[in-house]
């Protein structure tokens, strides 16, 4: 097995850059000769030309030209990755508060993104109700924040906005029958728009499970024993969209809002905002799979 030297290549970009051996010793402070070698063992290494030396100035060969875009590429990584392991502002920790119902499948992405950027900063993740968190901001026990709202409030600023959805079993026939079966945690605020919808639209209810964790919603509604809410694009991919052909009635439009984005003085919370700012903007709406 062949391994390429990124000192090697880094004077191979050099000397290409500056276009003759002296100049990229100079800029390497390195001696003439010490870049002379490594470009030596770099063709040896290869077993092709990569300078043509045949004229009063150094040019770079066909195979030449074809490495210095690799080269490029891999002594920036390699640049990149030591400045991230090394720099010693880029520790810390970030508090970042999520709703249970939007943290698939954003930010686990966002979060293994961050960390391979930032491995020397860790961040909390905090899932709570929307209500629960805005308080928590307000007191300082969460540098960021998003929310589920049917409006951008005080200093917060909307990142995607999407319809909710009806959510059932995947081939499911829970949505079919009357009353219809709920399932919603008791502090959910998609709860009261659901219910003002089913009423303003006649069909008969009855919620049969009222809980504070989401792992027995998803439970119920995948056994297909009920019926839920999500925003368009955030359900798990054990459940689906209900494709009910206007038996259920529309559902309004939800908000996700980012607090803190705009106060924070830390670089790397300002990062982290910027990531799940265009992660969320980025959300493609799943294909509607019918459970009729």
């Amino acid at each position: 097995m062949r391994n390429l030297d990124i000192t090697t290549l880094r004077s191979f970009v050099a000397v290409a850059d500056s276009g003759g051996v002296t100049r990229a010793a100079g800029f390497l402070h390195l001696t003439q000769s010490a870049v002379s070698m490594q470009l030596k063992r770099l063709e040896e290494l290869l077993g092709l030309d990569l300078l043509d030396r045949s004229g009063r100035t150094i040019a770079l060969t066909a195979s030449g030209e074809q490495l210095l875009a690799y080269a490029r590429r891999m002594v920036a990584l390699n640049d990149e990755v030591i400045g991230r392991l090394t720099d010693q502002a880029f520790e810390g920790e970030i508090v970042l508060g999520v709703p249970h119902d939007i943290v698939y499948p954003v930010i686990p992405r966002v979060l293994q993104r961050f960390n391979t950027a930032y491995p020397r900063v860790k961040v909390q993740l905090v899932t709570s109700y929307t209500k629960t968190l805005k308080l928590q901001f307000s007191r300082g026990g969460c540098d960021l924040i998003l929310t589920t709202e049917v409006e951008r409030t005080g200093d917060s600023e909307t990142v995607a906005e999407r319809p909710l959805v009806w959510i059932g079993a995947a081939d499911g026939s829970a949505w079919r029958q009357r009353p219809l079966r709920l399932a919603f945690g008791r502090h959910c605020t998609f709860r009261p728009r659901a219910i003002q919808a089913l009423d303003a639209a006649g069909i008969a209810w009855e919620m049969v499970v009222e809980t504070d964790s989401d792992r027995t919603i998803e439970a119920t509604v995948s056994a297909d024993l009920a019926v839920h809410t999500m925003i368009e694009g955030t359900e798990p991919p054990y459940l689906r969209q209900i494709d009910h052909g206007g038996s259920l009635p529309d559902l309004p439009a939800q908000m996700i809002n980012l607090y803190g984005a705009d106060s924070a003085r830390n670089p790397i919370v300002t990062e982290l905002a910027d990531l799940l700012r265009k992660s969320f903007a980025g959300i493609s709406a799943p294909r509607l799979q019918s459970v009729s």
